[in-house]
């Protein structure tokens, strides 16, 4: 593809010699820049008026980019859940000021951490809104995706289990335990602007599922999404009591 130079001297009548004539430079010079190589600014300028060209259309790489709006920032990947580090999990909560939510159907591989068990009740003491929601044992839902894993029955087990454990963490202030009955695309932990999203895949267990470490920039973007998809299964959930 020829360079925009080329291009723009060619739609003005001028040739390699008439540049180097009137910018009094070698022609071999004139040659390099339509290779690619970016002239003097006091060149550019000139080029610029030559051709009627902007300078951003003959070099875009040389021109300052306007700030692009803010993204939401895909602050890390893995290709499973096992390999996100566990100091990861931990300090995403003990990070939360404003929020923690969980959305998922039995989060016991987090729950099963003591830190994190203690660090969710440092956070609920402290006024930190914390909703869990996890699967209905009873939901069909729940039976599915047990199917799905190739683990059956364990998968109700499991939200049993995490139940008992956050059991203690009921009776404080600020924490809300829910069960719903919802297919779910992927389990989601929130503490405030940060999300853990663990991607399910139809057949693959969980912790062998990848999981992106989000961070929230915009109100319409992609880790807006997954906390919008907090709140709506927390919307259909149902408390939860002993």
């Amino acid at each position: 593809m020829r360079h925009p130079l080329t291009r723009a001297l060619a739609s003005a009548g001028l040739d390699a010699l008439d540049v180097a004539t009137r910018l009094q430079v070698d022609p071999k010079t004139v040659d390099r820049w339509f290779k690619g190589r970016i002239p003097y600014p006091r060149y550019r300028n000139e080029l610029s008026r030559m051709t009627g060209w902007a300078v951003a259309d003959l070099w875009p790489d040389s021109v300052p980019r306007e700030p692009q709006p803010a993204s939401d920032e895909v602050r890390m990947t893995y290709a499973h859940r096992s390999l996100v580090p566990l100091d990861t999990w931990r300090s995403v909560f003990r990070r939360a000021t404003e929020a923690i939510g969980i959305v998922a159907y039995s989060a016991l591989f987090l729950l099963e951490d003591p830190i994190v068990l203690r660090t969710l009740a440092t956070k609920a003491k402290a006024g930190v809104p914390i909703r869990i929601a996890l699967g209905d044992v009873n939901s069909r839902h729940v039976e599915a995706r047990g199917i799905e894993e190739q683990i059956g029955d364990l998968m109700s087990a499991r939200i049993r289990n995490a139940l008992v454990l956050i059991k203690p963490l009921q009776r404080l202030p600020h924490m809300e335990v829910r069960l719903h009955d919802t297919v779910l695309y992927d389990s989601i932990y929130r503490a405030d602007s940060e999300a853990l999203v663990n991607i399910h895949i139809h057949g693959v267990p969980a912790a062998h599922a990848p999981v992106m470490h989000l961070r929230l920039h915009q109100s319409d973007g992609l880790t807006a999404s997954y906390m919008t998809a907090i709140e709506r299964v927390w919307f259909t959930a149902t408390a939860y009591a002993d």
